[in-house]
């Protein structure tokens, strides 16, 4: 049987964490937003800059590529009406063909670009999870938990429990 933790549940589990009365040390809790984080470091804001020139890349192809079918969808209705029946099908086949080429094309650069946005964060998130664990050790932090401003897992929390500048600096010094 699977037991699901929701957000609810971990943050429930933080807090019993944090009130246990036990004679181990003191428990001290931190959140981080990687993904600001990442953005703010050397190394992501290069892997930005790279993702942004790729896809202005694909972007130019697809754009040409698409100019061209919608230059062949002008002709064909311009020549609509004094092309035969079947020769009418037959450019309209042809330009369904080039449509589903197109849209192919543009799913194949989607997911290039999926791929090297991949590539090029996971020696990041490698290197910030290890960095995390440093700091965390340094400060005498008992648990680091996600925060994100999309996903919301840290509702409300003391300003000075995030610790995402100082994970910013610490990951630009390694």
């Amino acid at each position: 049987m699977k037991v699901r933790l929701g957000k609810i549940g971990i943050a429930a589990i933080a807090i019993i964490l944090m009130t246990a009365n036990t004679n181990a040390a003191e428990f001290k809790l931190a959140y981080v937003d990687v993904q600001k984080a990442i953005e703010k470091t050397s190394m992501g804001k290069k892997a930005k800059e790279e993702m942004k020139k790729e896809a202005d890349k694909k972007n130019k192809e697809l754009e040409k590529k698409k100019s061209d079918v919608d230059k062949m969808r002008e002709d064909i209705e311009k020549k609509r009406s004094v092309l035969a029946e079947e020769a009418f099908a037959k450019r309209a086949g042809e330009l369904q063909e080039e449509m589903q080429k197109f849209n192919q094309t543009a799913s194949k650069a989607q997911a290039e670009l999926q791929k090297k946005e991949s590539e090029l964060l996971e020696p990041i998130v490698k290197k910030m999870k290890i960095v995390i664990e440093k700091l965390a050790k340094t400060k005498g932090i008992s648990m680091v938990i996600q925060s994100n401003q999309n996903a919301q897992i840290v509702l409300y929390a003391l300003p000075e429990l995030d610790i995402t500048e100082d994970l910013v600096k610490a990951f630009d010094k390694e």
